[in-house]
């Protein structure tokens, strides 16, 4: 099981405070009393050199005994002073009541013969001794003073194991209440240093997933601060870096979509073109042949060869002159010679072309205008040779049966022109409105066939108006269809 840092670092300080709180009550329970009678002794010595002052100034025997008294308190000990004979000459309270209780003769106990001859050498001995009586510790303190006295001082130590003892158990106290605090400020302490890299992770799982929204709150200049600025950046490169990447993803993908689409293009072009030629080639072989081999024997027949050959070539031109026109547009190659012109003019220029066609093939025309000019920015061959295409395409596929009209209309739509071109007859199929504007598209080929129709014209005019950023379309009506594009209105 995945242990968390905030809980590692919680252990760590809470082993680290048991550790030292153990060692220090290792140190109190070994030392302390040792302490305490190393500071006894020094008291001993300091204040055995304070009676020697005493006795070396010339002060009247109250005021060295109110000295001694004083002495006595402070130090709460005892204080004897012996002639060099061994005679007592000065006694605490207490060893005076100790003396009437234990009989006389204890009062020189604890020093011997040896110390007695180091003590008249000059020398301060302290010693450490259990009363034989009274079975009490005491620490013992003798030197000689300038009148040649001796002076003996003594404390009890089980003063001083009692005070021990008590700081003893009442540094249990202390230890419980520093574990308690100890483990509070563990807790506190891994929880406010282990926040930040809280943060800093939940970062960083965020980029893991490729989410670089969320970036980490820099507060501090410590190495977290730096850390946490270092990650921000790094984010921050990670989502420009990706996203270049996806960008340049999807571009790859588009261009692979259009390697293919232009793929299955050329495949389907070769194809058309193909099946396109093929007809009026094995017609021209065949009747020129025929003339070779003299099987027209009448000028009649022969005229009729020879016209058949060159309709079949006029096709095979037009052909080719659309193919080349649709591959200068769809390459980009093509560039338009934009001007101002009027496009209404324009609309009546190419229909007044057609109208020897139309009366020929007594098809009715009305234009309705509901402007009377149309400035708009275009390159005006290209909108002519649109308007020849729609025209064419109306009168191609005119319904005969019917009243035959061609409508051209215009109108001002916001700031657009919009120029609609009409023919009665029969709609197109919902799943073909896409597809008329394909390359080789032919709805009726056996009709296509008949008026030498490629299937390129409306293509052309799509890549024509795409270059002019028109809309464009086709709408079916009641009786007939109606293709339409506009321009912009100057």
């Amino acid at each position: 099981m995945k242990k968390s840092l905030r809980v590692k670092l919680f252990a760590i300080i809470t082993i680290f405070a048991l550790i030292i709180v153990g060692i220090s009550w290792l140190i109190n329970i070994k030392y302390l009393e040792r302490f305490y009678i190393k500071s006894k002794e020094e008291s001993l010595v300091k204040y055995g050199q304070e009676i020697k002052e005493i006795f070396d100034n010339d002060s009247d025997d109250i005021d060295t005994e109110l000295k001694l008294e004083k002495i006595e308190k402070s130090l709460n000990g005892d204080i004897m002073i012996f002639s060099p004979q061994g005679n007592l000459k000065y006694n605490s309270s207490t060893r005076k009541q100790m003396n009437r209780i234990l009989g006389e003769g204890m009062e020189k106990f604890p020093f011997t013969k040896e110390d007695h001859n180091d003590l008249v050498n000059g020398k301060t001995i302290i010693k450490k001794y259990v009363h034989p009586n009274l079975g009490i510790e005491f620490l013992t303190l003798g030197l000689v003073l300038p009148n040649k006295d001796f002076l003996m001082i003594d404390i009890s130590i089980a003063d001083i194991n009692e005070s021990v003892n008590i700081a003893n158990d009442f540094y249990v106290y202390i230890v419980i209440a520093s574990l308690l605090i100890g483990t509070l400020v563990a807790f506190l302490i891994s929880k406010w240093f282990t926040k930040p890299i809280i943060k800093l992770n939940n970062v960083a799982k965020s980029m893991s997933d490729l989410n670089f929204d969320k970036k980490y709150e820099v507060k501090t200049n410590d190495e977290i601060g730096e850390l946490g600025k270092s990650i921000n950046y790094l984010s921050e490169k990670l989502s420009i870096t990706i996203s270049d990447l996806n960008e340049a993803n999807e571009k790859l993908k588009e261009d692979i979509e259009r390697e293919r689409k232009i793929d299955t293009m050329r495949k389907e072009f070769i194809s058309n073109v193909s099946h396109e030629l093929k007809t009026p080639i094995a017609l021209v072989q065949g009747y020129t042949e025929g003339l070779k081999d003299n099987i027209a024997s009448d000028i009649e027949d022969r005229n009729f060869y020879c016209d058949v050959i060159i309709e079949e070539a006029e096709k095979m031109n037009k052909l080719v002159k659309d193919l080349l026109n649709l591959s200068q547009i769809e390459s980009g190659y093509i560039s338009l010679d934009i001007e101002e012109f009027d496009l209404i003019d324009t609309v009546e220029t190419v229909v007044n072309k057609y109208r020897p066609i139309l009366s020929e093939k007594k098809i009715s025309l009305c234009i309705n205008k509901e402007v009377n000019n149309a400035m708009v920015n275009g390159d005006r061959p290209k909108i002519e040779q649109v308007l020849v295409n729609f025209i064419n395409n109306a009168i191609n596929h005119v319904d005969s049966k019917k009243l035959l009209s061609i409508n051209i209309s215009s109108h001002k739509d916001r700031d657009r022109v919009k120029v609609g071109i009409f023919n009665t007859g029969n709609n197109i199929e919902k799943d073909e409105i896409e597809k008329i504007w394909q390359s080789f598209y032919k709805i009726d080929k056996a009709r296509s066939r008949k008026y030498g129709g490629t299937g390129l014209g409306l293509s052309i005019v799509k890549g024509i108006l795409d270059l002019h950023n028109s809309n464009y379309g086709v709408i079916n009506k009641g009786n007939g269809v109606e293709f339409w594009f506009d321009m912009k209105y100057i």
